[in-house]
């Protein structure tokens, strides 16, 4: 391919003549062209590797930036006595429509999709596989797939190291460059990103440039019930994010949190809808969002990030909480609320409708009576002709809709993975592309090669010759291009692509940044129970704690065995910050460094007892939890970290969900009569041997209990010999233990209620919010959503 040829700069005059003017761009480290101050201006830049132009508009010009070493060169218009720059991007010396960052991007997106070939939006169509490691730089699979494929949109997984990071963008974007020709127009990388920004338990922070800030998990957004802290993490984590070259979230996931076992509860906004909906809007503005240095919203901007809300039309009721990333919880279920419980569900994602993307569940929904939801068919979201409508028509949705990861492959298909096409496997993969284009998706999730895309695309031709499909395949095809560069456009990624490392190292994880997030994370912490123990200004330097040991055995999964942890329940490290001596148990190991005992020391000078108690560990999404896969036994998930044996009488005897037999049959996935597998029981063990150390002691020790919480928990195995209760959704330890100490008054409140037993979860429905009887404490206070206390009392609205 060849490159665009040089032109200098074409002048565009109020009189629509182009004049060229050579030699004026680039080159020197600060160029002015112009004598007058309204003059745009150009400087060179360089990350150590990248050298590259950035141009500075007179006013609130568009920025600029383009490769040193590459074919674009600038136009100039004389507006108002300023002189304007726009990156001449298809080289035709003539300022078009959409290389004028003064058009609406939706217009630009229009425009520009109409030059590019069918091959090029095919490849637009592609969303990369996840890129682990940025440090690696630019790789030749990455190249292949940017060159052969057209692929643009980039998913990285990696770290947040700023200079691993602006370096490999860098790279990617002067490649792209140089695949320009005049048949095959310009188009830039469009980074990605899942969430990045989430603190951890026993996580520190870093310093300026090596990592983003630490904020609470999504669930921890809504556990401060604040729409104002939503939209300034969204404005934070964007500004961060542009600095390490990611153009495009992942994220937010606002799937209800209907069922209390799902496995992925603690990446939505909780249980209320109307709670839910009102965070989810704040958190895509301050994303899609640019704010000045006084904090008023300028609209879009180089600090904005285009949002991919997910997984609609809704997603979390699945059956018994199972999770749709496998075959085992592929079906969702709504024997509650059907209809009325999809659209509770769907005015989430109606509420935040603004957002540029939006992703499609995996799951096949079912009503109670185990028959399809929407439509006929018992196929997953993105192959449903009737859900895809439910999006655009009734949700309202019009902008890029990607399928989740794996979705465009069948577990039948060669050398298949992650293959999650369910209902569609026995489809050929060019009819699989046919059927979810033709449902008005426009990208693909984890797919790299536009092979079958293009097979879809001459598939299509053929359905409209026959009449099958209203418009041809490029029309189609050119709708779902401006769908998908709207969301280049807005965030300036034409205009401006490349990165300056410096102000990214001052950028990411800058000292107000990070008070910020654990500002936040303070704010989210939620206290259930005070016997008085946490006290605003009590001095706790000089006092001694005991924190137990535990462990994890964890559960196998897609991408390996069970990995074995172990440690103190709460971090060491973080709680020698605050106390003046912190005390663990003795712990033996055996050969392969698994613990074989735990002792708890005398506790005699112990001014108290804190223990860490992580969500019962049911297993990850990737697990395939809740099957055993080698003796085919169902099994229940548990909110408890005892054994939970499924044989009450709101267990299900028969599944509502399951497939189709070889005899015709269908399948039963009940758990009656089975056991749970809680992977990290040695929790509530380490709670039980505290509360022994501390009646050996024959002292009146306080015992504070905080709850790690990825999902509700039922309390009544901790509640009653627990003097202080706090739940950290997704903080750091710090976090909780600086409220633990009065250091910060509790304002969390509960974004999803904790069950009384496990009885009140069996008898919920996976689809309904708010209908689990939830525990009641010997203070008379319910632990159900919105519920929490400050140092007066519970918290009211």
């Amino acid at each position: 391919m060849k490159a665009l040829p040089k032109k200098g700069i074409a002048l565009a005059t109020g009189f629509g003549l182009a004049i060229t003017l050579s030699g004026c761009t680039g080159g020197s480290p600060e160029s002015v062209n112009s004598a007058e101050s309204a003059d745009y201006t150009t400087r060179e830049v360089s990350d150590g590797t990248t050298d590259f132009v950035i141009v500075d508009n007179p006013g609130d010009g568009a920025q600029l930036s383009y490769s040193a070493e590459g074919g674009i060169e600038l136009i100039e218009e004389k507006v108002d006595g300023q002189t304007l720059a726009f990156k001449d991007i298809n080289g035709n010396g003539e300022l078009d429509t959409f290389e004028d960052w003064r058009v609406d991007p939706a217009e630009r997106a229009a425009a520009y999709a109409k030059t590019l070939t069918a091959e090029q939006i095919s490849g637009l169509m592609l969303f990369s596989s996840h890129e682990r490691s940025p440090g690696d730089g630019l790789t030749d699979p990455q190249k292949t797939y940017l060159s052969e494929s057209h692929l643009r949109n980039v998913l990285n997984a990696g770290g947040s190291d700023v200079e691993e990071n602006v370096t490999w963008v860098n790279a990617m974007q002067a490649y792209v460059e140089t695949l320009a020709t005049d048949e095959t127009p310009y188009v830039p990388a469009n980074f990605s990103s899942d969430p990045r920004s989430e603190a951890q338990s026993g996580s520190t922070y870093t310093e300026t440039g090596a990592g983003t800030s630490l904020w609470p998990s999504v669930l921890g957004l809504a556990s401060t019930f604040s729409a104002e802290t939503a939209e300034e993490f969204g404005r934070i984590a964007s500004e961060e994010y542009r600095a390490l070259g990611i153009s495009n979230a992942l994220s937010p996931q606002i799937d209800l949190a209907t069922e209390p076992r799902w496995l992925r509860v603690s990446g939505t906004l909780g249980e209320n809808a109307a709670l839910a909906s009102e965070l989810a809007a704040a958190y895509v503005t301050g994303f899609q969002s640019t704010y000045s240095e006084d904090g008023e919203n300028l609209g879009w901007g180089l600090d904005s990030v285009p949002t991919t809300i997910k997984h609609a039309p809704g997603d979390g009721a699945g059956e018994g909480g199972r999770e749709s990333h496998t075959a085992v919880g592929k079906y969702a279920v709504f024997p509650g609320g059907g209809q009325d419980s999809l659209e509770a569900a769907g005015s989430v994602f109606a509420a935040a409708s603004d957002s540029l993307g939006m992703m499609t569940n995996y799951s096949i929904m079912l009503d109670g009576d185990g028959t399809p939801l929407l439509g006929d068919n018992a196929v997953g979201t993105a192959y449903n002709t009737e859900a895809l409508a439910y999006i655009r028509d009734e949700i309202g949705f019009q902008g890029a809709i990607v399928t989740d990861w794996g979705v465009m492959s069948g577990a039948k298909d060669e050398g298949a993975f992650i293959a999650t096409a369910w209902g569609a496997e026995d489809i050929t993969p060019a009819e699989r592309y046919f059927t979810v284009l033709k449902n008005t998706v426009d990208m693909f999730g984890g797919v790299n090669d536009a092979t079958h895309i293009l097979e879809a695309y001459d598939l299509w031709n053929e359905r409209y010759a026959a009449g099958e499909v209203e418009v041809d395949a490029d029309t189609r095809w050119a709708e779902s291009g401006a769908r998908i560069l709207t969301a280049y456009f807005a965030p300036g990624l034409f205009d401006s692509p490349f990165v300056d490392l410096e102000k990214s190292k001052e950028t990411v994880g800058s000292a107000e940044n990070v008070k910020a997030g654990f500002d936040a994370q303070l704010d989210s912490v939620v206290m259930l129970k005070n016997d008085g123990t946490v006290a605003e200004g009590e001095d706790w330097s000089d006092k001694t704690v005991y924190i137990p040991h535990t462990y994890d055995i964890g559960h196998p999964g897609l991408f390996g065995p069970a990995e074995y942890t172990e440690g103190a329940t709460l971090s060491i490290e973080s709680a020698e910050e605050i106390f003046g001596k912190v005390l663990t148990d003795t712990v033996e190991y055996d050969a392969d460094g698994k613990v074989t005992s735990m002792t708890a020391p005398d506790l005699t000078g112990v001014d108290a007892v804190l223990v860490g108690l992580r969500s019962p560990n049911n297993g990850s999404p990737f697990s395939a939890s809740g099957l055993d896969a080698d003796t085919g036994e169902w099994y229940p998930f548990s909110l408890q970290w005892a054994p939970y044996t499924a044989d009450g009488d709101n267990v299900r005897k028969t599944s509502i969900g399951g497939d189709t037999l070889a005899d015709g049959s269908k399948e039963n996935r009940s758990y009656f009569g089975k056991t749970s597998r809680i992977s990290n029981a040695a929790d509530i063990d380490a709670f039980n041997r505290a509360v022994a150390a501390v009646d050996a002691s024959g002292k009146d020790i306080p015992v504070i209990t905080i709850v790690k919480a990825n999902n509700p928990v039922v309390p009544t195995e901790f509640e009653a010999k627990s003097d202080v209760v706090l739940v950290g959704f997704g903080v750091s330890d710090l976090a909780t233990l600086t409220v633990a100490s009065g250091g910060h008054e509790p304002q969390g409140r509960l974004p999803i209620g904790f069950p009384i037993d496990m009885n009140a979860v069996e008898a919920q429905s996976e689809d309904v919010a708010e209908d689990t009887k939830t525990y009641v404490d010997a203070e008379g206070n319910d632990w159900k959503f919105g519920f929490g206390l400050n140092y007066q009392g519970p918290i009211t609205e």
